[in-house]
């Protein structure tokens, strides 16, 4: 928890016993991201005063997340700020930035912390020669606008980078505070990182919808008695049928690392791959691409048999 006879960490220390520092946050957008570190922050006993919303969707979620907060200008919420979260896209972090260092509308000391997470604080160098303190403060969890995405906050890691360690002292406290695990990222590693989590959310959610897909063509036509028509809807039964067998996948995964290799892959059967290349050619190309792209790198992680890895080779 933060500690300090003051809430900004700009000002000089008043005397007497430290007191829990409790922040004035501003909120650059209400999107997604920022209305759920903001519910979480209030919860921590900070309070949100305002948020930049554009948007209709970023209004009602404001209205609906943050009740007691304004609805202000950008340069409104970042001068009054004495923790600023700038909760935009990463393509427009750095534009924003500028225009607020030009504007000379955030104070010396506030905290100006970002959600990027391929930015560390770097993106920041504008407001940090203008006195501000930065902090890269990524949580590591998709959002989707709904209930669930505070509950799954609360037990998140986050990526957090600062100048110093003062900065990382005040962005683990405000983590911890939220719930979630800080982890600590080194500037020069923050692209990696990111490519990392993009690849292992973002990458695994074309696969499961590219093997929904795939389901949804070997399931069509009558079933058996009672059992719900295939069709294109999300929650249907090919979701309900590879629901167990991913999740137990992903959780070896975590769990028990190269051993959870399973499969005609890592047992080199080349005719099993040979029949799946074929099958899935004939429904859909692109299914057969992916799976073909996915085939030649576990056949690399399980070190598979040269006759299978030349037969991924040649279907390229």
């Amino acid at each position: 928890m933060l500690t300090s006879p003051r809430v900004t960490p700009g000002n000089p220390a008043a005397s007497g016993d430290p007191a829990p520092a409790r922040l004035t946050v501003g909120i650059v957008s209400a999107g997604r991201v920022g209305s759920a570190l903001g519910a979480a922050l209030e919860r921590a006993g900070h309070v949100v005063f305002g948020v930049a919303a554009i948007s209709d969707a970023s209004v009602r979620r404001a209205q609906a997340r943050l009740p007691e907060s304004r609805i202000l200008p950008v340069e409104e919420v970042a001068a009054r700020s004495e923790l600023l979260i700038l909760a935009v896209p990463d393509a427009e972090l750095a534009g924003l930035v500028r225009g607020l260092a030009s504007s000379g509308t955030v104070r010396p000391g506030t905290i100006v912390a970002h959600t990027s997470g391929a930015n560390g604080i770097g993106v920041l160098a504008p407001l940090r020669d203008a006195g501000a303190l930065p902090l890269a403060v990524h949580p590591v969890m998709t959002f989707t606008g709904h209930d669930e995405d505070l509950a799954r906050l609360a037990n998140a890691c986050f990526g957090i980078t600062a100048a110093d360690e003062i900065g990382y002292a005040i962005a683990q406290s405000l983590v911890i505070e939220m719930g979630g695990e800080p982890v600590r990222v080194a500037e020069e590693q923050r692209t990696l990182y990111h490519a990392a989590l993009a690849h292992g959310s973002n990458h695994l959610v074309t696969l499961v919808l590219d093997a929904v897909a795939a389901l949804r063509l070997a399931l069509a036509g009558p079933g058996l008695m009672g059992q719900q028509t295939v069709d294109d809807q999300p929650g249907g039964l090919p979701e309900r049928l590879l629901a167990p067998l991913a999740s137990a996948a992903l959780d070896n995964a975590l769990r028990r690392g190269q051993a959870a290799l399973t499969g005609p892959v890592a047992r080199g059967d080349t005719a099993a791959v040979l029949a799946h290349l074929e099958a899935l050619g004939a429904a859909d190309p692109e299914l057969a691409a992916g799976y073909r792209a996915l085939s030649r790198r576990t056949a690399e992680r399980a070190q598979a048999p040269a006759e299978l890895r030349e037969l991924l080779e040649e279907h390229r």
